[in-house]
């Protein structure tokens, strides 16, 4: 349903867009104003506008629709910006005219404002453009120091690394692998926690599902790593970061299970391990799409019959049922999904939506973590936010 309004919406913004760009391009140069010219722009601009509608519609495995759909992602992004810099400039320019009543007092005052403004909107698309491409790359290292009111035989303080929303697929890739296991690996974590989205809906988008695997492997770790699923690690389509409900079950691909195995991830679906007598890690499944077709349970009886004298690590993609996971016993609540809003102004907006967006929050005896993920959904872009991994100093006492 939400496509049926999507797509018009689209539409109508590439259309503005493309009116304000034809406009712009003829008061530079008069040539532009030549209907074959014209043409040209138009298909050049089409090519790029419909690469996400491409990317949707071909086949699982192409390479047509690896191409089409990286483009897209790439696409969007720089429409998104461009969209907000163009409105604003257009906004301030109607404002000078009919509000302040400013105006140009002749025609070659004019297409030099004309010129002049269309060559800062477009220095400062291109800018931004350019800084959220190389921000979205930039893996950052957030710490965080918490302290749980519990003891560990022989054990004063052990080193957490949270880690969410890979998002392996189209946009993320070995190289970005590569980067966050160096990272992970210089922190020396004891324990390495994996809150879901670890693909993006498409195992063949894959770039080297083998060389992924062993990548992730060689993360070193005293007690291992474990994960939990997110509501992109189902086979569904996708169209520039957005998902639409067909009303049926989704599950994970079942490659993902041997690709789990070679990579050396635990992975938990509403299941609790209990870690070398010393602490326990629960993975829950996504409130959204489970990944496996089966019901969620409670946050109760997921940790009910545990030795609540022990710390309870619980790995939970969506930061939900704060208040039921704190109740149930969990010591330290571990998710991702938000990516912090990824784009301004979305990092914003996102803290209208959960209780703690991203960062720390303390949930009585609980504390909770949200990481803004080491990847990107849709538009390969990040502005205000930063790709991140997250090691936690987690002392008992």
């Amino acid at each position: 349903m939400i496509a049926l309004f999507l797509i018009p919406v689209y539409i109508v913004i590439n259309i503005y867009i493309l009116h304000r760009l034809k406009n712009f391009l003829i008061k530079c140069q008069e040539t532009f104003s030549r209907k074959w010219l014209q043409v040209i722009i138009y298909i050049i601009y089409g090519i790029f506008a419909v690469s996400p509608i491409v990317g949707f519609l071909m086949p699982y495995g192409t390479e047509t629709k690896r191409m089409a759909t990286r483009v897209g992602n790439y696409w969007f992004a720089l429409l998104i910006y461009t969209l907000i810099i163009v409105a604003i400039g257009h906004f301030l320019s109607i404002l000078l005219r009919r509000v302040f009543k400013i105006t140009p007092h002749n025609f070659f005052q004019i297409r030099k404002n004309s010129i002049i403004s269309g060559i800062l909107t477009l220095a400062i698309i291109g800018g931004v453009s350019a800084y959220g491409l190389y921000n979205a790359r930039d893996i950052k290292v957030t710490d965080y120091n918490i302290t749980v009111n519990k003891q560990v035989e022989n054990v004063k303080s052990m080193k957490v690394v949270l880690l969410a929303d890979l998002h392996m697929g189209y946009s993320i890739g070995v190289d970005q692998i590569e980067k966050m296991v160096k990272l992970v690996n210089e922190q020396k974590p004891d324990l390495v926690c994996i809150a879901g989205d670890i693909y993006d809906n498409d195992y063949n988008s894959l770039e080297d599902p083998d060389k992924l695997a062993n990548l992730l492997s060689q993360m070193k770790s005293t007690y291992g790593t474990y994960a939990c699923w997110g509501n992109h690690d189902v086979n569904q389509k996708i169209l520039a970061g957005f998902t639409f409900s067909t009303g049926k079950t989704l599950e994970h691909d079942k490659r993902m299970d041997s690709f789990f195995k070679k990579a050396k991830i635990n992975l938990l679906t509403d299941e609790v391990k209990l870690i070398d007598n010393k602490f326990y890690v629960a993975g829950r499944l996504d409130d959204e799409k489970p990944a496996t077709g089966e019901v969620k349970k409670s946050a109760d009886e997921l940790l009910k019959g545990l030795d609540k004298s022990k710390p309870i690590f619980t790995i939970y993609h969506e930061p939900n049922e704060l208040d039921e996971l704190s109740k149930a016993g969990t010591d330290v609540l571990l998710c991702g999904h938000t990516h912090d809003g990824q784009i301004f102004p979305g990092n914003i907006f996102i803290k209208l939506f959960w209780e703690n967006a991203c960062g720390y929050l303390k949930k009585g005896n609980m504390h909770n973590i949200v990481t803004s993920g080491v990847g990107i959904y849709g538009p390969y872009i990040r502005v205000g936010t930063h790709a991140e991994i997250c090691p936690i100093t987690v002392n008992f006492k």
